[in-house]
């Protein structure tokens, strides 16, 4: 069983991945792929590099200054897609033959890039958009404006929620942590 684990940024997925692993169930994280690829000597780099050469940073990509260029350039985040989305698939396909009753596939985007139609159960994690911005911009990362465009290009909460077979709020640690529970004893 393929479980797909969603939910817009700040929303708590990160956590509620790691309720599913202290479970014992593997889970595959699409975000720490992109982050190994942009290391140093990762499989993204030099490609990257190709087509801005600016990003490198002590012989990584630094994403700081690729959340600039997108803002920046309309075109450049098709481009990053373009390199790095099949990297990131054939890191999936290898964690896929793993062998488990359960894995999970913890994508933020999983509806916008098509990935759910590669699973067979779909959770996604939830939070009302006050808590979810406060989250975001607590963090530090980045300001209020760069946290509006990422939602502006994701599949809206309530979009989210309508397509998932399974809503884990995630207000409280308990509340995520039983429904993964549940999640986890209905799928194994």
């Amino acid at each position: 069983m393929i479980l797909g684990l969603t939910g817009s940024i700040g929303m708590g997925k990160s956590t509620t991945a790691q309720m599913f692993r202290d479970l014992g169930v593997p889970v595959w994280d699409a975000d720490a792929t992109v982050h190994r690829l942009y290391a140093k000597g990762g499989a993204a780099v030099e490609p990257i590099l190709a087509l801005f050469p600016d990003a490198l940073r002590d012989g990584a990509i630094d994403r700081t200054v690729m959340r600039a260029i997108v803002a920046a350039d309309t075109g450049a985040l098709t481009k990053i897609e373009a390199v790095v989305h099949p990297l990131v698939a054939q890191d999936r396909a290898e964690f896929l033959k793993t062998q488990a009753p359960l894995l999970v596939l913890d994508i933020p985007l999983l509806f916008e890039t098509g990935a759910d139609a590669t699973v067979d159960r779909i959770a996604v994690v939830t939070v009302p958009p006050e808590i979810q911005r406060a989250r975001v911009l607590e963090r530090g990362t980045m300001t209020a404006s760069e946290f509006d465009a990422i939602l502006a290009r994701q599949v809206p909460d309530a979009d989210k929620r309508a397509r998932a077979d399974y809503i884990i709020p995630t207000t409280d640690m308990q509340t995520a942590r039983d429904a993964v529970t549940d999640i986890v004893a209905e799928l194994t």
